[in-house]
């Protein structure tokens, strides 16, 4: 019997945060993303990245809050997500990530969804890994 359940791609990942405002200005200033919805009655931040979303949810909000305690800067439990650009110019993209304070990896030739790319290695401020990819 087929399995019924094909994924086709990844809708939205959720990160508990501690300082959602750091993390609002880095995802919206640094990275493009388009602020989308709010619900703050719950503790939730939603931001567009193409057709996906990245939802942060703060650790003493009501959905953060059954996670526990905030995550350990020492002993994460994701190790990066990849974002694929529309545009990869390098120099650009270091310079922008440089005006920001945020330090990137040297660039490799990484395999992906889409295949192989060039692409860097960065971190949000509260130590989540982001994949930048061509």
């Amino acid at each position: 019997m087929a399995n019924p359940i094909r994924p086709a791609v990844i809708d939205h990942i959720v990160l508990r945060v501690v300082d959602i405002e750091a993390m609002t200005l880095f995802y919206v200033d640094v990275l493009g993303c388009t602020p989308e919805r709010e619900v703050k009655e719950i503790g939730l931040f939603q931001f567009r990245v193409g057709s996906s979303l990245i939802d942060l949810v703060p650790v003493t909000g009501k959905l953060g809050a059954g996670g526990g305690e905030a995550p350990d800067p020492n002993a994460r439990n994701l190790d990066h997500f990849c974002l694929t650009l529309k545009e990869f110019d390098e120099a650009k993209i270091r310079e922008h990530l440089t005006r920001h304070g945020v330090e990137a990896s040297p660039a490799g030739n990484r395999y992906g969804a889409t295949g192989f790319g060039t692409s860097i290695y960065i971190r949000d401020p509260e130590g989540n890994g982001i994949e930048l990819k061509a």
